[in-house]
């Protein structure tokens, strides 16, 4: 077997042996062409045509790569992907290449007994050049202030493939938002993109994200932000390589001749008008439900009825009130929308299934979902249950999945992909969770009505309060098929947002708020329930990556966002990092803690509070987290307030402080500081260790919320500061309002 795949993996960081690289040939760069083979080939050819014959270039074995992997991770990955490795390659380089022309090409091999007994299709490919084009190729608004002769297309001769365009940048403006970036809130310096990705951890060190948006303030001078409006891959570099320069690159596909290839939008004044225009243009986030201010709560080992009301249990007997439950690991992890252990007949037809279909044995690990959902509700807890938009298809499919597999295809509600032979086949999933699933495109609305009506039961009459919806980063590679006719490099961002809106929809049509919880997103985002952070390590320099999330996501419209506190992944964080981030959550949108799988192996990981205390012997954590969520009860009044505030107003509940003093320079040296509200200064301890901290406060009248000393802003404030407190600052004006809540 020998395997080409020009577009290869669409892993959007990595490049894989058997693609072409880059996918678009620029003239004047080399141009690398691979291939895969099973293990009896030991040479390969390349057979390059120009036109005017066919040359041959051997190519070179070379070390298997496959979708960024070398090693996996320890999450989810899958043996397809170590077997691939296992796989030999081989590569050649090729130079020279003239702009503007058509080549073609294909690879033969085998064995050295029979060199030439395997071979691939033909191959076409146009070369492509950079050329310079007028300035109003670019639709940009007048305030995104475009650099005079900076427009350059990226040429094949017949399509314009790419575009770059500068902005001007003055010496004080510092740049911030992107979406959720987890590395830093002032952006000036770096190099950056707009790509959907699952990054397992440490996104702030690979600077990778799950929700990017190509939106961004430019705090200081005149005050401005800008919108490269399109949903294709785009590529920022915010002065680093010009000083007075923000460089944008961006993937279009518009004939050569075409007199538009993209719009920028730019919007004037302070942050808060800025996001205000932003938001007109891609929507408004949706009011929801308090509950959802409350403190959620979940472990991947919570996979029983009988574990989850333990913790419920657990949390009633500990005094420390739960809003909502989240249980990832309910269902039988094949169909996705069947509790694990029913008993059922399968549907043939895969239609959608009513709670009257199952029976739920007593020995079984959810003997009465209906039941223990009636009981939630009358203890005032609401149920999420999780959810992943692909169909499992490893190891192969049987019973009720087969048949949802079956019924996918039959009704066309899948993303496709070219198969080898260039006919269009289901898209396989790429990734390294659930890989070679298939993929419903959930951007259809009849697929997405398909998909989401064998979950209706779930909220109609088990009584289910909302999803969290994970994993909608799945979708790879440019030539993907969409049911609209849009391929993937402009259809793979927006997946998230589609996936969101389906199960919102799905609430909506039951009567119910649409609240979901995903991880993943783009431009459009804004409208569609709330966002955690994502996987984390139980670190401290996790617990400031997630922060500086959170703000960059908020400054681009999130409203609803949280983070795993402490970490969800490895061994348990110290008594110290959980207070702390516990403390900090206790101020931001979504209160919530969880936990990775760890397969049930002692001692347990469960980032509950009886856990950590158990497990860390430190005896401050339980009565800490009590009193932080205890506050957070007597909080929830203020911030349902200060949410139809901030969706009225256009801007943030959780914000940071350029939002509200743009011009105060000091305000940097301090980045993980925030607004919560109109009226709250939040400014946590992120530093293992310490136990006093100093704010950065901007001009005004103060109130430090726990020690209730009166303080004059403009200034630095130092206090000492327990593990279960975070600085919090309030208005002065507004303390006789709020001191209750500090004081309860």
């Amino acid at each position: 077997m020998i395997r080409h795949s020009p577009f290869g993996s669409g892993h959007p960081y990595s490049v894989d042996t058997d693609q072409r690289h880059p996918v678009d040939p620029v003239a004047g760069e080399p141009l690398a062409l691979g291939v895969r083979s099973s293990a009896e080939v030991d040479a390969v050819t390349l057979q390059w045509d120009d036109g005017s014959g066919v040359r041959e270039h051997p190519l070179i074995r070379t070390e298997r790569r496959s979708r960024g992997q070398s090693v996996d991770g320890g999450h989810l990955a899958s043996a397809q992907a170590r077997l691939a490795r296992a796989a030999r390659g081989f590569s050649v380089t090729l130079t020279d290449l003239e702009p503007q022309r058509a080549y073609r090409y294909r690879f033969v091999g085998g064995p050295t007994g029979a060199p030439a007994s395997q071979r691939t299709r033909w191959f076409d490919v146009r070369v492509a050049a950079w050329r310079s084009a007028p300035d109003d190729l670019v639709a940009a608004d007048p305030q995104a202030g475009l650099v005079p002769g900076s427009v350059e297309v990226l040429d094949d001769g017949e399509r314009l493939l790419r575009v770059r365009v500068a902005l001007a940048l003055a010496p004080e403006e510092r740049v911030a938002g992107f979406g959720e970036r987890f590395d830093s809130l002032d952006h000036r310096g770096a190099i950056l993109d707009s790509v959907v990705f699952e990054q397992y951890k440490s996104q702030g060190a690979e600077r990778k994200t799950y929700l990017p948006m190509p939106f961004a303030h430019v705090v200081g001078g005149r005050g401005w932000g800008f919108h490269v409006r399109t949903s294709r891959r785009v590529w920022f570099d915010v002065a680093s390589s010009v000083a007075d320069r923000l460089l944008i690159e961006a993937e279009v596909d518009e004939a050569s001749a075409a007199s538009r290839v993209i719009e920028i939008g730019a919007y004037t004044g302070t942050p808060h008008a800025v996001l205000d225009a932003f938001l007109n243009e891609v929507g408004r986030p949706e009011k929801l439900p308090d509950w959802v201010l409350r403190l959620w709560a979940s472990g991947n080992e919570w996979n029983t009825q009988a574990e989850v009301m333990r913790q419920v249990d657990a949390h009633r007997e500990q005094g420390i009130p739960v809003g909502s439950i989240v249980i990832e690991a309910w269902s039988d992890e094949s169909t996705f929308h069947v509790w694990r252990d029913a008993q059922y007949t399968p549907r043939e037809d895969a239609a959608p299934m009513r709670l009257a279909d199952f029976t739920f044995p007593a020995e079984g690990a959810w003997p009465d979902p209906k039941g223990m959902v009636d009981e939630l509700h009358d203890r005032d807890v609401r149920l999420v249950l999780w959810q992943i938009p692909l169909l499992k298809m490893r190891p192969h499919p049987r019973g009720q999945l087969r048949h949802d597999a079956d019924a996918a295809r039959r009704e066309r509600v899948l993303i496709r992909e070219p198969g080898p032979d260039g006919r269009l086949r289901p898209y396989r999933n790429r990734g390294w969770w659930f890989p070679l699933g298939l993929m419903p495109d959930l951007t259809d609305e009849r697929a997405a009505r398909w998909w989401t009506d064998k979950r209706r039961y779930l909220v109609d009459e088990i009584g289910v309060d909302g999803f969290k919806t994970d994993g909608g980063e799945h979708a790879w590679g440019r030539e993907l098929h969409y049911l609209d006719g849009r391929r993937g490099d402009e259809a793979n961002n927006t997946f998230p947002v589609a996936y969101a809106k389906a199960y919102g929809d799905l609430l909506r049509r039951s009567g119910k708020a649409p609240v979901t919880f995903s991880r993943a997103g783009f431009t459009g985002s804004q409208t569609h329930g709330a966002f955690w952070a994502g996987d984390e390590n139980s670190t401290w320099e996790a617990f400031r990556w997630s922060l500086f999330a959170g703000l960059s996501a908020t400054a681009s419209g999130i409203l609803y966002w949280g983070w795993d506190v402490a970490g969800f992944s490895g061994e348990i964080p110290t008594a110290e990092l959980y207070l702390r981030s516990m403390a900090a959550a206790a101020f931001v949108p979504i209160m919530q803690y969880h936990s990775e799988f760890n397969h049930h192996r002692s001692p347990s990981r469960d980032r509950t509070p009886w856990n950590i205390a158990e497990r860390t012997g430190d005896p401050h954590v339980l009565p800490g987290v009590r009193r932080l969520v205890q506050l957070r009860e007597r909080l929830v009044p203020y911030l349902s307030e200060e949410t139809t505030w901030a969706i009225d107003a256009g801007t943030s509940l959780m914000r940071p402080l350029f939002f509200d003093w743009p011009d105060d320079e000091r305000l940097w040296s301090a980045p993980l500081q925030w607004m919560l509200g109109r009226d709250l200064l939040v400014s946590p301890v992120t530093e293992e260790g310490a136990t006093a901290h100093t704010a950065t406060l901007p001009a005004g009248a103060w109130v430090h919320a726990f020690s209730g000393e009166s303080v004059t802003g403009g200034a630095t404030h130092t206090a000492e500061v327990p593990w279960d407190e975070a600085p919090v600052y309030v208005r002065a004006a507004s303390w006789p309002r709020l001191r209750a809540v500090f004081e309860g």
